[in-house]
């Protein structure tokens, strides 16, 4: 299995790329992965890997991208004058079919510009969506899109979107009839924006042709109570709960933590409680949940966040292998095919 990894977006480096990218060719024997970016660059720093993750070197493979796009570059710049950087260079090869799958920690308005060109949307899609999944309560996990891809999002695409995170969830998760909801800032009918009352309403007159349960309107804190598998916004709502989110739950961690530290009776609590200290870190920790789909694509693409550090850009690369697994393009498609949406 071939993915094609992007190590010049992070803003870490291709160092920190290159480490977890490293990092996931040792744990899986039948992974490699092509590396684009700056060919001397990359070699330097495969030398520099650990010793531990020395062995990977023989299945990463580098390919020179001498330009790379910059977290200032425009959708319009990357379009018309980012062929040779390690974005498109990387989008390209899955174009080509040669790879299965494409991860980046770079610029989110070129990568999607230039996925949509290189790649092409499935059937029936108009644009992609960004969608991750956010640790909720029952040990499950709720589908947030957009997360940025379409800042302004009319009815039609809110419509598509949750087409799009149904479909994440009942392919990944396993979920039969997964339940997705609206989010806005009340339960009410009346509130809303026009284009998410609009949305609402289209969404209601299909309900018995979809393939997935309608719940209505959800407030944020719903997002976390393990009742949704999908919430459905525009992409700059969603972005700005993603990393409130990320946030909060990192100042949650460091805060039960000093608690414990306060006192002498504290420090021997926090010695006790360390292990559990320590699962609820892992559980909550957004690092492990590192990793956006661009749905509606014709191939697989990750989007890492920016200032993931190695680890996370690691866990950015599981979330492509279980896609590609999953085959998760050809089954959106598929299902699509099967609960077409109205023309709207």
């Amino acid at each position: 299995m071939r993915l094609a990894i992007d190590v010049m977006g992070g803003d870490q480096g291709p160092r920190a790329i290159i480490e977890g990218s490293a990092r996931a060719v040792i744990e899986r024997p039948d992974l490699e992965l092509t590396l684009f970016g700056p060919y001397q660059q990359i070699i330097a720093e495969l030398s520099r890997l650990p010793q531990p993750l020395a062995a990977a070197t023989s299945r990463l493979v580098a390919v020179d991208a001498p330009e790379c796009v910059s977290p200032e570059a425009t959708a319009s710049w990357a379009l018309r004058r980012g062929q040779s950087t390690s974005m498109a260079r990387m989008l390209s090869s899955l174009s080509q079919n040669e790879a299965l799958a494409g991860v980046s920690a770079g610029n989110t308005g070129a990568l999607v510009a230039l996925a949509r060109r290189e790649l092409g949307m499935l059937p029936g899609i108009s644009r992609p969506a960004i969608s991750t999944a956010i640790p909720a309560r029952k040990g499950r996990r709720c589908y947030l899109l957009d997360l940025g891809a379409n800042v302004d999002s009319p009815a039609h695409r809110l419509f598509d979107f949750a087409m799009m995170g149904a479909t994440m969830a009942h392919c990944i998760d396993g979920v039969e009839r997964p339940k997705v909801a609206l989010l806005n800032v009340g339960a009410e009918a009346t509130k809303g924006s026009a284009d998410v009352r609009e949305a609402d309403r289209l969404l209601r007159e299909c309900s018995s042709e979809l393939a997935f349960d309608y719940q209505g309107y959800a407030e944020g804190g719903d997002i976390f109570q393990g009742e949704l598998d999908v919430v459905v916004c525009d992409g700059f709502v969603g972005n700005v709960v993603l990393k409130a989110s990320e946030g909060l739950t990192r100042m949650l961690v460091e805060r039960v933590q000093m608690a414990f530290e306060s006192r002498l009776s504290g420090r021997l609590a926090s010695v006790l409680a360390r292990p559990v200290l320590k699962r609820l870190k892992q559980e909550l920790d957004p690092v492990r949940y590192n990793g956006a789909s661009l749905l509606g694509l014709h191939k697989t693409v990750v989007k890492s966040h920016g200032s993931a550090g190695a680890d996370g850009f690691y866990y950015a690369i599981q979330r492509a292998l279980q896609e590609v697994e999953h085959k998760l393009p050809a089954r959106v498609a598929g299902r699509w095919s099967r609960h077409a949406p109205p023309q709207l």
